[in-house]
């Protein structure tokens, strides 16, 4: 089921397309626990009598401010890295949705963006979006119904709240990847001036696979060459 699209100034529709990359994160998201699917699900029955994810959000500008963001710059094939983007909120005033929308910026203008892929602009295929990371895991609990965005709910004022992804790189090359923050996912709560909100992470993926062994309890241990002996 595609996510609808990433928050904006205006109340999503029900039953609208989903914008390109929709299926390939719903098709990364069918790789996760099945009680992520079903949350997943039951955000989206909001369109059918149900209350939606973003229903009643209060109205109003909100300040947040990243405190920090981290994604390692140097990477490998195979290789599992942490995305960590810690957001607080610095206001009077709880934010009604904090999230987050990522997205790796296209090879050329007018590509779609999509949060971990690249479009191969192939119109022949399915899906032409092409993973450069596997989702191995999303933020806990911050399944949107937003295409590329991920919500931990309402955040007090004064308090902090931390979004990790768990990536496994898979294509190499040089990509960019653009993140930004919302205080909400409806649109009626606004960023207020002077936030520090929006982010790239540069990143370039060797094809030389991460060194890994397997240890004598039958665990593999990335960054070391095999026959290491660590005793």
């Amino acid at each position: 089921m595609p996510r609808r699209s990433p928050p904006s100034n205006r109340k999503s529709k029900c039953g609208a397309p989903a914008p390109p990359g929709g299926k390939f994160a719903r098709t990364v998201t069918a790789l996760r626990s099945t009680a992520s699917l079903i949350a997943a699900l039951a955000v989206m029955s909001g369109c059918g009598g149900g209350e939606a994810q973003d229903a009643n959000e209060a109205e109003g500008t909100f300040r947040v401010d990243v405190t920090e963001a981290s994604f390692p710059a140097s990477q490998s094939i195979s290789e599992q890295t942490t995305m960590r983007i810690r957001v607080r909120n610095p206001g009077a005033k709880a934010l009604p949705n904090v999230a987050v929308t990522v997205e790796t910026k296209g090879k050329k203008p007018g590509d779609g963006k999509v949060a971990f892929a690249q479009t191969t602009g192939d119109e022949r295929l399915a899906d032409p979006n092409r993973p450069v990371w596997i989702l191995d895991r999303e933020p806990r609990g911050g399944s949107s119904a937003y295409a590329n965005t991920w919500s931990l709910g309402a955040l007090p004022a004064g308090q902090t709240r931390t979004f990790e992804w768990k990536l496994t790189a898979v294509e190499p090359g040089s990509y960019s990847i653009a993140y930004r923050v919302a205080p909400g996912l409806d649109g009626n709560a606004r960023l207020a001036a002077g936030s520090k909100a929006r982010g790239t992470f540069d990143v370039s993926i060797s094809d030389e696979p991460v060194p890994a062994r397997v240890d004598d309890d039958g665990n593999v241990v990335r960054g070391e060459e095999p026959g290491a002996d660590k005793g």
